[in-house]
């Protein structure tokens, strides 16, 4: 296996860390301070086509792979995590489902804002009471003529009060349990549908986390996203997908906490000499790389597994998702121990970094789902 980027992935990496470094790093502690959108940064990352890495040219995308992808949401999470997942959502949980599942009319109608920055985009999974079991939700659509009426709450909803384009899932036949579930393109706007309580987030605190609310919502049927009864093939297919790129989210925070610990030990002193000199320090380092690389490794390969279109990728995603998630815990964890009581403080960067580890190993399928997914795959 060749272990070397494209001369394509050289240059994208290149051009998001020199991006990030000058335009995300400045503004991410404001962000996390005020929570506001990021929306000027996104239509710059518009522009170098970054909301749309995977879609193809002729709906307005990059025409990238999935392992491209991966690398920018990486070094996009290295300075801001908050700007990492908003990106990843509008890339793998927005626009994947529509490009993979979605009719020609729709790719066209909803595939070229979504990549230009016009319009983000928004997944509804979850509810209040259908976190890791999906199919226990309880929003159903019913068929009236030509709308679908759709009635629930999603709940924990990245980017979804400023999103314009939702992937909604709900069910419309209940009887059939999981095999009763669809899914449907959703825009903002649509009767019915509003915007319910804003999420004060321990970490990512810019990302518009909210709840969506669904009244007698009508969705025109073509909006309709696949087959009725085809949603949790959907949904299950997308989170495959978003696990490479919050494994990828997880190796950016990863290394942008080495980075920080790196550059303190060898500024603070103690005892008359720079603390990088002394062994327990190096020890930390040291395992904090070997954690990031073995991450970064298995999250490229997860993304060249789909690149290659293997059929089934689940283990491989959920692995990458697993193991990368739970050592950005430890990494960052190690990484404020480094700084000390300084650590502690909004002075540096590790508190923002360590805050926004966490949720990692809760979202896109808590660590405990991972292993689920990892143990069913094996046991086939």
């Amino acid at each position: 296996m060749n272990f070397d980027l494209t001369n394509d992935q050289k240059m994208l990496q290149d051009q998001v860390r020199k991006f990030a470094q000058t335009e995300l790093a400045p503004v991410a502690p404001e962000l996390d301070k005020s929570g506001e959108f990021p929306w000027e940064n996104l239509k710059k990352m518009a522009k170098l086509g970054l909301l749309g890495i995977i879609v193809p040219e002729e709906y307005g995308g990059s025409g990238f792979d999935f392992v491209s992808l991966a690398i920018a949401i990486e070094e996009i999470s290295r300075v801001c995590a908050t700007t990492g997942v908003i990106v990843a959502v509008n890339n793998s949980l927005t626009t994947y489902p529509i490009l993979q599942f979605g009719t020609e009319e729709q790719k066209k109608k909803y595939l070229p804002p979504l990549c230009s920055g016009e319009k983000i985009g928004a997944i509804g999974i979850t509810e209040p009471n259908a976190g890791s079991d999906v199919a226990a939700m309880e929003s159903t659509a019913r068929l009236e003529g030509d709308y679908y009426i759709l009635n629930g709450t999603k709940r924990f909803i990245t980017n979804g009060g400023e999103a314009g384009i939702f992937v909604v899932f709900a069910y419309t036949n209940k009887e059939l349990k999981h095999k009763g579930i669809s899914a449907f393109i959703v825009e903002k706007g649509t009767p019915g549908f509003t915007l319910g309580k804003h999420e004060d987030l321990m970490g990512i605190r810019a990302t518009a986390n909210c709840e969506l609310i669904f009244e007698d919502c009508k969705i025109p049927k073509e909006n309709l996203l696949g087959e009725e009864g085809q949603g949790f093939k959907i949904c299950m297919n997308t989170l495959d997908v978003s696990r490479i790129d919050i494994g990828a989210q997880a190796v950016g925070i990863a290394q942008g906490a080495l980075d920080e610990a790196v550059k303190y030990s060898k500024e603070r002193k103690a005892f008359g000499q720079p603390i990088c000199n002394f062994e327990m320090i190096q020890s930390m380092l040291a395992e904090m790389a070997t954690q990031i690389h073995a991450a970064r490794l298995m999250v490229y390969y997860a993304g060249y597994c789909k690149d290659k279109g293997m059929k089934r990728f689940s283990k491989e995603a959920a692995m990458a998702k697993y193991y990368a998630s739970s050592i950005t815990v430890d990494v960052t964890r190690k990484a404020l121990q480094i700084h000390g009581g300084y650590g502690y403080t909004k002075d540096y960067a590790i508190e923002r970094l360590y805050r926004d580890a966490k949720i990692l190993e809760l979202y896109e399928g808590t660590s405990e789902i991972q292993k689920i997914v990892i143990a069913r795959e094996l046991i086939k």
